[in-house]
């Protein structure tokens, strides 16, 4: 079983994560300080350490320079720090991913499962990932977090689209010719009403299909 490290001085924000992730299987250590982050680290082995950047006395950046001495850990910076410089100096020390405060648990958790599945070269064949969503090819499932999602089978088609194109603008006609095929003699509003029912189907997911004014649509991972 996958082992996570959570630093985070704001004890609130630390147990809220060890909640929700150790209710969604993952064992999890906490650090209330980046010192006390080094002191587990020397004896303890992680598959993914989530690392707050704004702590007193030894900050984020400083605990990821002093593992990535030693270790290439997936590293998740939580920040409050959005501007381009911290972004880049994160990145410059060898952070993987950044989760701007706040922060949606579901799409931190999916994040923190893609890090260790790509630290560990498991990304089975047949699988497609986009944030909180994943389709196995295979069986036809739709899976939101680990949890199957049932779908009829044209809004499993239209979201294979989508995520086969993910960060991709579809038009309303692209989407009508590679999912209704392009005989399909309807009008291009069946893909607004099945984007709206494959919404709701994803529940809290179904935020990351994006409208694109007068374009289309796109699926991101956040």
């Amino acid at each position: 079983m996958e082992k996570v490290l959570i630093v985070e001085d704001e004890a609130r924000i630390r147990n809220i994560i060890f909640d929700y992730f150790s209710a969604h299987g993952l064992i999890c250590d906490i650090a209330r300080n980046g010192e006390e982050a080094l002191d587990i680290l020397r004896d303890n082995d992680y598959d993914a350490i989530l690392l707050d950047i704004l702590m007193p006395e030894l900050d984020g950046f400083g605990v990821c320079k002093a593992v990535r001495r030693n270790s290439n850990v997936p590293i998740l910076f939580l920040t409050a720090l959005g501007g381009e410089e911290d972004t880049l100096k994160g990145y410059a020390l060898g952070c993987d991913d950044y989760m701007a405060k706040p922060f949606s648990l579901a799409v931190l958790f999916a994040k923190t499962q893609a890090l260790i599945r790509r630290r560990n070269g498991c990304n089975p064949v047949g699988l497609l990932t986009c944030g909180a969503i994943s389709l196995d090819l295979n069986r036809r499932l739709c899976m939101v977090l680990q949890e199957e999602i049932k779908l009829s089978p044209r809004e499993y088609d239209l979201l294979l689209c989508l995520m086969r194109n993910q960060g991709n603008v579809l038009s309303r006609e692209q989407l009508l010719d590679k999912v209704w095929g392009f005989d399909f003699e309807g009008e291009d509003r069946a893909v607004d009403v099945r984007i709206r029912s494959l919404r709701s189907a994803l529940g809290p997911a179904g935020r990351q299909i994006k409208t694109i004014y007068k374009a289309g649509y796109k699926l991101e991972e956040v």
